[in-house]
């Protein structure tokens, strides 16, 4: 069993007995420090595995120690003790490159949560498993995106990932959570605007049998459901300003209450935010909480647009093709030169979103196993508002789905389920009927 070490460093010897009992406990070794300059000197000395620090040192502050251990030791996940309700200063160590806070007085149960979580870290290898999530790229600009992400993994700081609609900010939260220290636990995630206001309350914090009506039976919320691992809430500038009360308190108080229940429940899960609307224009409006998002953009993840990483485009299709082959059991098609060319030339307003679903039509009409310009079927440039508003309105694709399986269904029954004359009849290639049955579910 590995033994670990901790740095303790405070100056008051009731928090220090504290801390040092606790982490005994854990079969933890410590050493305390109660300065800054003897923090220091400790950890020029090495081998430890997790630092905890007080805030206000007599010769010094903890955030002077943060930024030591980031230059010296970025390894070293720090936490640091805050006054209570002080998130100001909680903030600030967070965005210095503390792993995590605690308030005082301190919660044992809280402070243990956190140094489990901690010390996962030091198990945690650098490889990516294959199952992982992968953000594919060799430009800059997602070089740029992985190297951030590799940081953030290593904290608990909420982060807010901002980016256009399809870019690939879903993704970048996978990503962030299976790199990190609580990917043994769930990840969550949640679109705020695809929830109906009056159940929104229900689904993030539970409810209890009877609390309303339709609540047949108590209801886990997605906090819950969360607890130990993350909770990415997608879209979040969706969220109804008086849940945006209520889930400030519950990232900051680190409970909830659920629906009809007398008593907080605790929780200890980590956030990550995202839209594709400007929350800070939003705040400046008046239409999102500013304290809100003040706690939600503790660090800022920026996903580029696809136009901004064309470079990309070609592994981005290659892959989508790949995929798309092994869905349909068919030879994946190559995409000609000038195919790669146009995609190149097309600004992409629906983003890495938009180009799958240009691949998966092209795969379908293109013939002799290769993709040419013709088979996208691109927009004109006058039409990229027209194409972006297509690829937002969900309801619409459901809408000519429906519309293609009846006719598909249709031309079924009039051949009496040959699907070779189906596929004539329709004036498609059996390739193209195979694929769209598998896609609509079409038994």
């Amino acid at each position: 069993m590995t033994q670990y070490t901790a740095l303790i460093v405070d100056d008051e010897p009731d928090i220090l007995e504290l801390l040092e009992v606790t982490l005994s406990r854990m079969e933890i070794n410590t050493i305390t420090a109660g300065t800054l300059n003897e923090a220091k000197q400790a950890v020029t000395n090495g081998g430890f595995d997790l630092c905890l620090t007080d805030m206000k040192l007599p010769d010094g502050d903890g955030i002077e120690l943060i930024e030591f251990l980031q230059k010296q030791h970025p390894e070293i996940p720090i936490a640091m003790f805050t006054a209570h309700g002080n998130m100001d200063t909680a903030i600030k160590a967070l965005k210095s490159g503390a792993f995590d806070f605690v308030s005082k007085p301190v919660d044992i149960n809280v402070l243990r949560n956190l140094i489990t979580t901690a010390l996962k870290l030091a198990n945690k290898q650098d490889a990516i498993t294959s199952d992982s999530p992968a953000l594919l790229g060799n430009s800059p600009a997602i070089e740029k995106v992985r190297k951030q992400i590799d940081k953030l993994a290593r904290s608990q700081a909420p982060v807010y990932i901002s980016g256009e609609s399809g870019s690939g900010k879903e993704l970048a939260a996978r990503m962030i959570h299976e790199n990190g220290a609580r990917s043994d636990k769930p990840f969550m995630p949640v679109n705020c605007g695809a929830i109906p206001e009056n159940l929104i309350e229900s689904e993030l914090f539970g409810h209890k049998k009877g609390s309303f009506t339709g609540a047949t039976s108590d209801k886990e919320g997605l906090f819950k459901a969360a607890d130990g691992g993350t909770l990415f809430l997608d879209e979040i500038a969706d969220l109804p300003l008086h849940m945006q009360v209520k889930l400030l308190r519950a990232i900051q108080e680190k409970k909830i209450r659920p629906v009809g229940h007398e008593k907080e429940i605790p929780i200890d899960v980590r956030i990550l935010s995202a839209t594709h609307k400007d929350l800070k224009q939003m705040v400046d409006a008046g239409e999102f909480r500013q304290d809100l998002f003040y706690r939600l953009n503790v660090i800022e993840l920026p996903i580029p647009a696809l136009r901004e990483h064309t470079q990309d485009i070609p592994l981005l299709a290659e892959h989508f093709l790949a995929l798309l082959g092994q869905e349909t059991n068919e030879t994946m098609p190559v995409l000609s030169q000038e195919a790669i060319t146009a995609l190149q030339s097309y600004p992409f307003p629906g983003n890495v979103r938009e180009l799958e679903n240009i691949l998966e039509r092209a795969m379908t009409l293109c013939e002799n196993n290769q993709i040419t310009a013709q088979d996208l079927q691109l927009p004109e440039n006058s039409q990229v508002e027209i194409q972006q508003e297509m690829n937002d309105t969900k309801p619409l694709d459901s809408k000519l789905d429906n519309i293609e399986k009846e006719q598909i269904v249709k031309a079924l029954q009039e051949t009496k389920y040959n699907r070779t004359k189906a596929a004539e009849l329709l004036g498609m290639s059996y390739r193209s009927l195979r694929y769209r049955l598998k896609k609509l579910g079409i038994e």
